[in-house]
């Protein structure tokens, strides 16, 4: 467990910031009631528009704004490097709001995936068939 350490610097509150896939900058927050696209990264993975399909629900958080998510779409999103990855499908509300993210990962998926975070460790493990796989967040990002 002390190894795992090392690699963060003390003393810490920085967010779960993951940086080392195709879709940087992912926030991992298992206070998000929900998971999230944020416009500008759909544009960029030029998804084709018959993908989305329509929500009619606000969003409450975004400094006490309500934000009307723009869409919402079904991801397929792989976690690690083959043999040791977890791929799940992800339904993300897209949401046209300014953030230095480019996804959230809220607690949706994260229950979904069996994932245990650590903001200490800034890590996020889960279980894969025999093991259980950790993910490093990139504090530098965060």
């Amino acid at each position: 467990m002390d190894e795992e350490v090392e690699r963060v610097h003390h003393l810490h509150d920085d967010a779960i910031v993951i940086t080392d896939y195709t879709t940087r900058r992912v926030l991992v927050d298992n206070g998000s009631s929900t998971d999230i696209l944020y416009y500008p990264a759909f544009q960029q993975i030029r998804l084709r528009q018959d993908q989305l399909y329509p929500v009619n629900s606000p969003l409450v958080g975004f400094g006490g704004m309500k934000v009307q998510p723009v869409d919402t779409i079904t991801l397929l999103v792989v976690v690690e490097d083959y043999p040791q990855q977890i791929t799940k499908e992800v339904n993300f509300l897209i949401v046209d709001y300014s953030s230095s993210y480019n996804a959230i990962i809220g607690r949706p998926t994260l229950n979904s995936w069996k994932a245990v975070t650590s903001t200490y460790h800034l890590s996020v493990k889960f279980p894969i068939e025999y093991e259980v796989e950790q993910v490093q967040g990139d504090q530098l990002a965060a």
